[in-house]
């Protein structure tokens, strides 16, 4: 009588795998429907308002060329016409409105998600977002009126101490106040204040996300709050601080009526920054735009076109930054 003999695992090529499917609901559907529609509208948009740019300017970059980009004056009646100074207008108050935003900004986001009370925290991250609410022309009335008169004394000083040495803070007449109003320095630091929540609110997520057995390894293994801060937490969120510096520098490439408000416009490449008269692109497009007609009109939509496109390569790189650091990948689902 042979052994009964036990049957095998069926071979591989006879194995089947099981797929689980699960039917959308309706409202699945609809919801994925409308995340699709608002971010394709969102590019058609976006690529409208290029195309509506490019074609409104084409007679003036026609005309002008590569001349549009380097020529400083603004005589469209003449016939020469170009934005190189309105750029390094725009440059320059960008850069007074980081050195301001981001050193302030960082220590804003730290203490708020770091070193705040559990009871302080919320009405703080509230405060920055109603600021970030504050219409601009709110901003530009407390500059004028406010925050001028108290950096007069500021640029003074520091054209008196600095200027000997550095020509960059020298003023022609030092001894006259209205040397320092109306300057790239003052319309640099009241749009700094304008950027300063975006940069804040940017920089404490990225630390909020900070991962929690990270930080509990750090002070395990002795490290003081500090010392968690700069091991973990900074390192962290270094590329999304990137990303933020670069998305407020957008903002404040972009920021009109404060700067319109305050500046004394001039055509001129301006390298006293503590000295009166300056400009930018969008201050210069509202101040000319009810003004201008024919190839005018057309210079000013192509000062247009060109900040357009320096804010969406800005933006779109921070976009990059923060996607690829560790920060930027947390998020994602």
């Amino acid at each position: 009588m042979s052994a009964p003999t036990i049957a095998g695992p069926p071979a591989p090529e006879t194995q089947q795998r099981r797929v689980l499917t699960t039917k959308p609901s309706a409202q699945d559907i609809t919801f994925v429907a409308a995340s699709r529609s608002a971010a394709v509208s969102t590019l058609i948009i976006m690529g409208l308002i290029g195309v509506f740019l490019a074609i409104g300017a084409w007679p003036a970059l026609k005309q002008q060329g590569f001349g549009f980009i380097t020529e400083s004056k603004w005589l469209p009646e003449a016939g020469t016409f170009g934005i190189a100074s309105l750029l390094w207008g725009t440059f320059l108050i960008g850069l007074f409105a980081l050195c301001v935003a981001v050193p302030i900004g960082f220590g804003a986001a730290l203490f708020i998600s770091e070193y705040a009370p559990r009871s302080l925290k919320k009405p703080l991250v509230t405060l920055v977002d109603l600021m970030a609410a504050v219409p601009s022309i709110i901003y530009a009335l407390w500059g004028l009126f406010f925050l001028q008169g108290h950096l007069l004394e500021v640029a003074r000083w520091i054209s008196v101490h600095f200027g000997s040495f550095l020509p960059f803070f020298r003023v022609d007449v030092p001894d006259s106040p209205s040397s320092f109003t109306s300057s790239a320095f003052i319309a640099g630091i009241a749009t700094g204040v304008v950027v300063l929540p975006t940069v804040t609110s940017i920089m404490r997520e990225v630390f909020a996300q900070a991962p929690i057995g990270e930080r509990e390894g750090a002070i395990a293994l002795g490290a003081t709050r500090w010392g968690m801060i700069r091991t973990v937490v900074i390192p962290f969120g270094r590329s999304g601080i990137v990303g933020g510096v670069m998305l407020g520098l957008g903002r404040a490439l972009g920021e009109t009526i404060v700067v319109y408000t305050i500046i004394s416009p001039m055509f001129e490449f301006t390298t006293h920054p503590l000295q009166s008269g300056t400009n930018t692109i969008a201050s210069h497009i509202a101040a000319r735009y009810s003004e201008s007609g024919g190839i005018a009109l057309a210079g000013l939509l192509g000062a247009g076109l060109v900040l357009f496109l320096f804010t969406l390569v800005i933006n779109t790189l921070a976009g990059v930054v923060v996607s690829r650091s560790r920060s930027g990948a947390a998020t994602e689902i």
